[in-house]
């Protein structure tokens, strides 16, 4: 069941609307046409109450601005780009430098998060489409761009990407979703348990976590999920990479690639809710909100701090064209770039 309502006005008078899917066990995932965006993801608990596991802001003006990226679609291009600039088939195309003035991040101030998508309703789902023009954001080629959400009886948001353009162009498209699995009366991510599918991480090279173009391995390092651990067991060591990024920020060279696979989990001891992430991508973002800041406006009065939930962005690897070792993001004019990540969930008993 999809319902349809609206959810405010933007500062130029258009109308955003929201809709809310509800799957046969009360799981509700809410969903915006401004900038593709989650708003709300409400997960049963080992009680049978329902959380919101998500930040986000209490009105569509937040989500207008949304400079933290909370429950966001990301594009074209997800992550950081060295120097702001790619090249494509020998042609070099300058973006905005938007990260410490030297750096692109997630494409620019004018991201896909913050674009009005047209919407159509599917069956526990709503198709959100978008059109970025040749130029767009400094990208080459007229694009069309669709994401997916759909919410199972199975308590799966699945997420799907499709994208082809005119010309030769980068796609790498992800959701910016900042979980917590305590919900609302937690204000730290610290005490749940994260694992990550992954023996390797791509290093960045100071704190503008630009990746050096190593791939190092995480093992006797704090960087080391593939045990399952609290997020919060080694996030303060003395390792350069936790000193760069102020706590974990980094990409994860998943392992298994080339197939659909569960690459990550989160789990709650307090709620006992569980969190797998499935993805055909090679890399995840695996990021513990070391920047935010008392970020007010949130859902229900609340304003969000530092560490007080995690990321897990899907993706090919940041900065991937100046790296020639790195999986390309590049995709051939009338290609279809397509793509899917499924974060699952279910209940632990104590």
């Amino acid at each position: 069941m999809v319902q349809t309502e609206q959810f405010g006005r933007l500062t130029n008078g258009t109308e955003a609307k929201r809709f809310t899917i509800v799957n046969r066990n009360g799981m509700k995932a809410v969903l915006t046409d401004l900038g593709a965006n989650l708003l709300e993801l409400w997960v049963p608990d080992r009680t049978g109450s329902l959380r919101d596991v998500v930040w986000g802001y209490e009105t569509a003006e937040g989500y207008e601005h949304n400079p933290t990226g909370f429950g966001s679609t990301i594009g074209r291009n997800a992550n950081r780009i060295g120097g702001a600039e790619v090249t494509i088939g020998g042609v070099r195309y300058p973006l905005e430098k938007n990260n410490n003035g030297l750096h692109n991040l997630h494409s620019g101030t004018k991201g896909y998060n913050k674009r009005m998508w047209q919407a159509r309703v599917e069956y526990q789902g709503v198709e959100f489409t978008l059109i970025s023009p040749d130029g767009d954001q400094g990208f080459p080629g007229n694009a069309e761009i669709h994401v997916t959400y759909t919410l199972t009886d199975e308590n799966e948001l699945k997420i799907r990407y499709r994208a082809a353009a005119d010309r030769d162009t980068i796609f790498n498209l992800t959701n910016h979703s900042y979980f917590n699995l305590e919900g609302e009366e937690s204000d730290s991510v610290l005490g749940q348990i994260a694992w990550i599918d992954a023996d390797f991480i791509t290093p960045v090279a100071d704190s503008r976590a630009i990746p050096t173009g190593e791939i190092r391995p995480v093992k006797g390092t704090p960087m080391d999920f593939t045990s399952p651990k609290p997020i919060g067991k080694e996030i303060d060591a003395d390792y350069d990479q936790l000193i760069y990024g102020g706590g974990y920020d980094h990409n994860y060279v998943l392992n298994r690639q080339g197939t659909f696979r569960s690459v990550a989990s989160l789990y709650s001891e307090q709620s006992g809710i569980w969190m797998e992430v499935w993805t055909d991508l090679p890399g995840l973002q695996f990021y513990t909100a070391n920047f935010l800041d008392g970020e007010t406006g949130g859902k229900r009065g609340r304003v969000y701090g530092r560490r007080s939930a995690v990321c897990f962005e899907t993706q090919y690897y940041p900065d991937a064209g100046h790296h020639p070792n790195f999986p390309s993001t590049v995709v051939p004019a009338g290609k279809q770039y397509e793509t899917q990540t499924v974060y699952a969930f279910s209940v632990k008993e104590k």
